[in-house]
């Protein structure tokens, strides 16, 4: 018995098992991880974040007056039509890779940007190019099908990044621009990691290295700044704590304009939303600065149309809706609901979506109008606001930078559509005379102020909380993406993850090579019959459970090509993107594909990080597993011990002590207990990190330095129910026939304890612990996301928000797996301490 269990510990200590990254000159928290690193093949904001200004430039840049200068341009002129435009290029400039930025490297940038089949945000504006023509090394022309004098604006923003011909397939994974920052290292789910250009064209960077961190839980992300675990956090999530570290003299807040103009988005296709003085009364019935008051500590400006008040073309139109109930209630009599109406709004995840929506609902309802709030996860809000317009009403932040020319778009989700608005834009695209622009701009503002598409509520604020010591940054963010170029602070590869991988193979064989020999050995002392019965009933049981997972996740909302490119996306660049994803073919072929591939050991290729899913699922274990491992030995080191002092002093002292420890950690959940540990033994005494992730090849020290908190979150509550487990089974034992016959024979306490009780009492310890094995590998999300590891619960969490489907099949079945497996060991457990549990089944 004792070599059976030996083999099987064996087989788990191959799981537990190796190089540091050095510490960063800056850390920085944002709150999404990038689905890729290449921001011209992809709409989501977190690419351009972390990757814009830093590893990739374009043509042109916006300063932090929203101004245009000249960048990998030296300068441009363009036709009296605006549709011909010629560009000099800066002489000496090579990309990462060492190749040269000349006018065929802006060619091929272009050309891939409006390629059939790209996934560029503005691939249509693109494709608008009737031809690019190389005149000379640094010099390009670039021809228009039609007039568009907002080219250069255009060629500003991220997805006109420029990139080298030779590695433009790679650059999903390993990106190659001209700025003045290299990729060093991706630890998905944790970090990003730049290290500075030192070939940069331009002044190279004060900084050494720069060190994204994803934290986008605003309790951590709140512990991680005031620990000093990051640097900054650029967009601070939570501005309801923004007095607190104010008051923090290490710490200063950064705060200005962002490019987000939050909007209650109206439906105004049909209805009474069509009507233009239902939506006046909307508007009318809202008061701006309750809202930034009450879902945003006061923090941001309030807007009057669909433009940034720190721009110079910005008009304030704010008395044109401002707060008037009265106005609201005769508007909709005039309309003739005099009894109001009924809504429903649609709120989307981010916090200041739903703090905004509840007060909006309550606005409403003071001027007739009651709405019916439905909070909906991503895909979701896609699927139904975005895609198919089932909605009245949104909150949602328009963070794109000039993006006013989505009133021109008719088949946009609200819905809006003005000639007179369609006749301003066109005139924009042909005018290149400032002044004139300016006076377009301003009328574009009003047209949609008065004709109330949507209720224009505040521009969102870039809340930045950073180090005293730092200076450099960007206060206003003319973009979604700031410039590290000239951060400072005052007074001061590929072998090794093939390596990993490797090592990781290697495990693999080894860990199945001593599961095979425990199995032989079990077989043997069990009887082939009885484990062949338990292996069956094994398979059958993930076999279902492989099915339960595959139906579900087809039938849940949402398109995984529209979460990943946003949506401002093409129906063409979402058609390119189910056919690479596969997702064009039936639901049968993908589950036998998926089904096989699992049984190869091959989960597919994730939808969002573009990698094996076996590799991601591999780099989440080795935090995880020394997780959950730790966590189960602390909970089994004081749940079992504390049961047994108990049961042999019933009604003790000891036995009321352990009973309340019982009753109190089991009334604690383990993300708020985290929340606590970080208070207290982190933010309080310092003495512990707030959050993150070493690495394994950090070392024990710091790996145990950096999971003591989370390890006592999860063990705390499971040593409770241990306790409690293990003191009514031990107590039962003791108080039966054999027990008090061993104490007539003169046997001690402890002989008693150790030989008797124990053993007949373990059964259902065991089977409590394990259930709780497979609880904390796959129940460890919220402690995760508390504390930012890397782990496998965190893996899942963000798979199902960005609906990457491939990801979240294997991560479940996964989980599903260690259960199924668990249950299965505890059955074997128990037949090797109790044989008796076989001979019974025989019979």
């Amino acid at each position: 018995m004792i070599r059976c269990l030996l083999f099987w510990l064996a087989v788990l200590g191959t799981f537990l098992g190796a190089p540091a990254l050095a510490a960063p000159a800056l850390r920085v928290g944002v709150q999404l991880e990038p689905p890729h690193l290449d921001p011209t093949q992809g709409a989501a904001a977190a690419i351009p974040e972390v990757s814009f200004n830093t590893i990739y430039e374009g043509l042109v840049r916006i300063a932090t007056d929203g101004t245009l200068h000249p960048l990998l341009a030296t300068g441009w002129s363009v036709s009296p039509d605006a549709q011909h435009y010629v560009f000099t290029l800066r002489h000496g400039v090579r990309f990462h890779d060492g190749s040269r930025f000349d006018a065929a490297a802006v060619a091929f940038s272009l050309a891939r940007a409006a390629a059939p089949g790209s996934l560029n945000i503005h691939a249509e504006t693109w494709r608008e190019i009737a031809a690019i023509r190389v005149l000379a090394p640094d010099r390009v022309a670039i021809d228009l099908s039609r007039p568009d004098a907002n080219l250069p604006t255009l060629l500003a923003l991220s997805d006109a990044a420029m990139v080298p011909p030779d590695a433009a397939e790679t650059l999903r994974t390993h990106p190659v621009g001209t700025g003045p920052f290299r990729f060093g290292a991706w630890q998905r789910g944790d970090a990003l990691t730049l290290e500075r250009n030192a070939d940069y064209w331009g002044t190279p960077a004060h900084l050494a290295r720069i060190t994204f961190r994803f934290i986008a839980d605003p309790n951590a992300a709140y512990g991680a700044i005031r620990s000093g675990a990051i640097d900054i956090y650029p967009s601070f999530p939570a501005p309801e704590t923004l007095n607190l570290l104010a008051a923090d003299p290490r710490l200063k807040l950064v705060i200005g304009p962002s490019e987000g103009e939050v909007i209650l988005a109206i439906n105004q296709r049909q209805g009474p939303l069509a009507n233009v003085l239902v939506r006046r009364a909307i508007c009318h019935a809202i008061d701006r600065r309750a809202l930034i008051d009450g879902a945003m500590a006061g923090y941001g400006t309030p807007i009057g149309s669909h433009f940034p008040p720190q721009s110079p073309d910005y008009v304030d139109l704010t008395g044109v809706c401002a707060h008037d109930p009265a106005l609201a209630r005769r508007l909709l009599a005039e309309a003739g609901y005099p009894k109001g109406l009924i809504l429903t709004l649609k709120l989307p995840p981010p916090s200041y979506a739903r703090r905004t929506g509840e007060l909006i609902a309550a606005q409403l309802q003071s001027v007739g109008i009651a709405t019916t709030i439905r909070n909906l996860e991503w895909p979701t809000w896609l699927d139904e606001v975005f895609q198919r317009h089932h909605f009245d009403l949104t909150v949602i932040s328009h963070a794109e930078p000039f993006d006013y020319d989505i009133y021109a778009r008719h088949d946009y989700y609200f819905g809006y559509h003005s000639d007179a608005f369609d006749g301003l834009i066109a005139a924009l695209r042909t005018t290149t005379d400032p002044a004139a622009r300016h006076r377009l701009l301003g009328d574009m503002q009003r047209q949609i102020a008065q004709d109330a598409p949507n209720a224009f509520l505040f521009q969102y604020p870039a809340l930045g909380v950073q180090d005293r010591r730092l200076s450099g940054i960007w206060v206003n963010s003319p973009t979604q993406v700031l410039d590290y170029h000239a951060a400072r602070f005052s007074g001061a590869g590929t072998d090794a993850a093939q390596g990993k991988s490797a090592a990781g193979a290697w495990a693999a064989w080894i860990a199945a090579a001593l599961a095979l020999g425990g199995l032989i050995m079990t077989g043997r002392r069990l009887g082939a019959r009885w484990l062949g019965g338990r292996i069956a009933v094994l398979a059958v049981t993930l076999f279902a459970t492989s099915v339960v997972i595959f139906v579900l996740l087809q039938i849940a909302p949402g398109d995984p090509a529209v979460t990943m490119l946003g949506i401002d996306a093409s129906p063409r660049a979402i058609a390119a993107l189910h056919a690479e994803f596969g997702l064009d073919a039936s639901p049968l072929t993908r589950f036998v594909r998926w089904i096989v591939g699992a049984l190869r050991g091959d989960f597919g290729t994730s939808f969002t990080y573009r990698v094996p899913v076996g590799a991601l699922i591999g780099e989440r274990l080795a935090v995880t597993l020394p997780l959950a491992g730790l966590a189960a030995m602390v909970a089994i080191g004081i749940g079992v011990p504390a049961g047994t002092l108990a049961a042999r002093r019933p009604g003790g002292v000891l036995d009321h002590l352990v009973g309340a420890f019982a009753r109190l950690g089991m009334a604690i959940p383990d993300f708020w207990l985290g929340v606590l540990l970080v208070l207290l033994l982190a933010l309080g005494t310092g003495w512990f990190p707030a959050g993150g992730f070493p690495g394994i090849e950090a070392g024990f020290g710091p790996v145990l330095h950096a999971l003591a908190l989370p390890v006592l979150a999860l063990a705390i509550p499971q040593a409770a129910i241990l306790a409690r487990v293990t003191r009514g089974a031990l107590a039962d034992v003791l108080g039966r026939d054999f027990i008090r016959a061993a104490r007539a024979k003169g046997l001690s306490d402890s002989a008693v304890l150790w030989r008797h009780a124990l053993p007949n009492a373990a059964a259902p310890v065991l089977a409590v612990i394990g259930l709780q094995v497979p609880y904390l590998i796959a129940g460890s999300a919220l402690v995760e996301q508390v504390f930012s590891l890397p782990g496998l619960g965190r893996l899942a969490i963000q798979a199902i928000g960005q609906r990457d489907l491939v990801t979240v099949q294997a991560v479940v079945l996964l989980m599903a797996t260690a259960t199924v497996i668990a249950s299965f060991a505890v059955d074997v457990a128990q037949a090797l301490i109790d044989p008796r549990v076989v001979r019974q089944e025989r019979a």
